[in-house]
């Protein structure tokens, strides 16, 4: 059964040189399908294209906490006009969320999160979420808005009390290189103990790279480690975590939006 980096950045300039020879060796290591997240309105047309040209890439649409204060004035129209026309590919509003640490801009961060979170609701797509030192913030925002639909808590790191929240509100968390890292002893824990079925697998490609290559461009073709460490983490059988988080990203996204045409 093959893997699904359910958050890798494809269409970043670090893959154009060679993105067609990566994407078949990285088929060749087992890793078959990838979703794309969207950081703003400059990478859209970015990441459809790229679903265009590839079944196996899907893509998300919306707005990185990073990028709020670049965005046009008009861009949440365009988003609203975009996921209505349901493109070839879409299975995600995303990359969008907080990030509340001291260098990256606060302003409109909020406003933004809840507004994406609207559209998701009312376009019937799951979420990508990104949280930064803010798991308790996107919390009361998630429960307060209880999206039908849920999401993925992109690239996890929290305590098990913060995982179980985001899984009884519908939530799947996002597992990466973080685990490969000693340091992160509370973010395994929460992720040994938690259901197999709330877990998917993502590289955040080309960053989050695993211990030890720090430095480096990480790319889908560490996905094959990130289920080893988490099936040793978990002390469950490979084929088994396998198994389970490729049924559970089936269900969480709409994987078969390829037959849609833009």
């Amino acid at each position: 059964m093959e893997l699904i980096d359910t958050h890798c950045h494809l269409d970043f300039p670090v893959f154009d040189a060679d993105r067609e020879a990566l994407l078949t060796r990285w088929r060749q290591l087992g890793v078959g399908e990838y979703i794309i997240p969207a950081v703003g309105e400059e990478n859209w047309g970015r990441v459809m294209a790229l679903a265009g040209r590839h079944d196996d890439i899907r893509y998300g649409l919306g707005i990185h906490p990073w990028y709020v204060g670049k965005q046009p004035r008009d861009v949440l129209t365009r988003l609203e006009t975009l996921l209505a026309s349901r493109p070839r590919g879409l299975v995600a509003v995303g990359e969008c969320g907080l990030d509340l640490r001291s260098h990256v801009p606060q302003e409109g961060q909020v406003e933004m999160f809840e507004a994406q979170v609207r559209l998701a609701m009312a376009h019937e797509l799951p979420l990508i979420v990104h949280s930064v030192r803010a798991n308790d913030t996107v919390t009361k925002i998630l429960r307060r808005f209880t999206p039908p639909q849920g999401g993925v808590i992109h690239a996890f790191s929290g305590s098990l009390h913060q995982a179980e929240v985001f899984w009884q509100l519908g939530f799947r968390l996002g597992i990466g290189g973080v685990i490969s890292y000693e340091r992160a002893n509370k973010t395994r824990e929460a992720i040994r103990q938690m259901p197999l079925e709330a877990l998917l697998l993502e590289t955040d490609a080309p960053d989050m790279p695993l211990q030890g290559q720090q430095g480096e461009v990480n790319t889908p073709a560490s996905l094959p480690t990130i289920a080893r460490l988490l099936a040793q983490l978990r002390q469950q059988p490979l084929e088994d975590v396998i198994s389970v988080l490729h049924d559970s990203t089936r269900r969480l996204f709409p994987l078969g939006n390829h037959e849609i045409n833009i």
